[in-house]
């Protein structure tokens, strides 16, 4: 694989640690400002619904930009956020600072997986997206332990000073390894709109709002759960967030090799595991040994879910994948918004917490059906001889849905 993959890695690093950070400095924080565990959680969701925003918002501003560019002004904006956070007086600039930060995370991804796409041979595309996404799955494993570490020994403030460090090392590693003829702007802006008429790119992007949001529910809480429910010492929060970054890792890599053989199946096969171990947890939770267990299948199955997701958009919208890219980028953290929401809900609901666990469950089989739901349309569609054309200006005959990705445009 291209060394230029190691650049978006890096990258996906640091904004994978400032994303699952809160998990592991969630009590610390509330504690910190004087607000309830619940109310704290909005660290979680104002950052996810920034993405919402940002992504698309970023994605349209940077067509000006060659996406080398772009990426280098998106790693700045992280750092700028990510040094605000640590600096916040209040908690209403905390959540300002999680918002700015936020605006780089849509964006980043969403051309970042372009970008890996056309580093590589079309065979290859979803194993090169899953390795961009590793960056994000090795900060569960090594960024956000530590971060939980270090707000442990002296406040999860330098935890973001940290995580701005990360930033500026992303920075540079765009700078030096991503070769600028690789990563021009994408197509017209009314070329990447029109991509939205194919109800397939919309269905694609609910399976990813309902299937990954199920993950957010149960983890934003995590350290909640397992020091006031199972029993864990506050000090064990450290490894178990490891845990489930492992668990990350795994289903990531293993998605990305069976994604570009098998598509579709590897979707039903990571949505029906997170639903049993998400449902599972609510039992589970209870035993030191079985919550352990059920946090790394909840990582491998949750980010499983992930290069099938990516990919399935990137099919539809094969004639301008930029905006519906980084728009799929925001439906992921659109349903981590809501699902933060909804767990901070029925914890606040006096249900306990692992209430939250039935939401990501509920989430999670909802996106199940989407995706059979779009399958079943696909072949409608494809018994007819007819398809929905991925721009969504008509028809076409005889063309499969699922075309691979074609060279991002440079």
């Amino acid at each position: 694989m291209p060394l230029a993959l190691l650049a978006l890695a890096i990258g996906a690093f640091g904004i994978g640690t400032t994303e699952f950070a809160v998990m592991g400095l969630l009590p610390d924080m509330a504690a910190d400002f004087g607000v309830s565990i619940p109310l704290a959680g909005y660290a979680t969701t104002v950052y996810a619904l920034g993405v919402v925003v940002g992504a698309p918002l970023m994605t349209v501003l940077g067509t000006r930009f060659t996406r080398k560019q772009m990426l280098t002004l998106l790693m700045g904006l992280f750092v700028v956020g990510n040094v605000l956070t640590a600096l916040a007086p209040a908690f209403g600039v905390l959540l300002a600072g999680r918002i700015v930060a936020a605006f780089a995370h849509g964006a980043f991804f969403g051309i970042g997986a372009l970008v890996a796409a056309d580093l590589v041979a079309p065979g290859k595309r979803a194993t090169a997206i899953s390795l961009m996404f590793s960056g994000l799955t090795v900060a569960n494993v090594v960024g956000v332990p530590a971060g939980t570490m270090v707000s442990q020994q002296f406040g999860w403030r330098t935890t973001f000073f940290g995580i701005a460090a990360l930033g500026v090392i992303g920075l540079l590693g765009i700078v030096k390894l991503i070769p600028a003829q690789r990563a021009k702007a994408a197509a017209r802006i009314g070329s990447e709109l029109a991509v939205f008429r194919n109800p397939q790119v919309g269905l694609a992007m609910l399976m990813t709002v309902l299937g990954f949001g199920g993950v957010f529910a149960a983890v934003t809480y995590l350290a909640s759960m397992m020091t006031e429910v199972t029993g864990f010492a506050p000090s064990s929060v450290i490894w178990l967030t490891a845990v489930f970054g492992v668990g990350m890792v795994a289903g990531n890599l293993i998605s990305g090799r069976f994604t570009d053989r098998a598509m579709m199946p590897m979707l039903y096969v990571s949505l029906a595991g997170l639903v049993l171990v998400l449902a599972a947890f609510t039992f589970t939770a209870h035993n030191k040994v079985a919550a352990t267990v059920s946090i790394a299948l909840i990582g491998a199955f949750g980010f499983a879910t992930v290069p099938p997701l990516q990919k399935r958009v990137m099919d539809q919208a094969a004639s301008a994948p930029t905006l519906a890219s980084a728009g799929n980028i925001a439906a992921f953290n659109f349903g981590n918004a809501v699902a933060a929401w909804l767990g901070g809900l029925v914890i606040s609901a006096g249900l306990g917490y692992t209430a939250p666990n039935w939401v990501g469950a509920v989430m999670t089989v909802s996106a199940l059906g989407v995706a059979v739901l779009a399958s079943a349309l696909e072949r409608r569609a494809a018994g007819r001889g007819t398809v929905v054309d991925s721009g969504g200006s008509g028809t076409s005959t005889g063309a499969a849905a699922e075309a691979p990705v074609p060279a991002a445009r440079t």
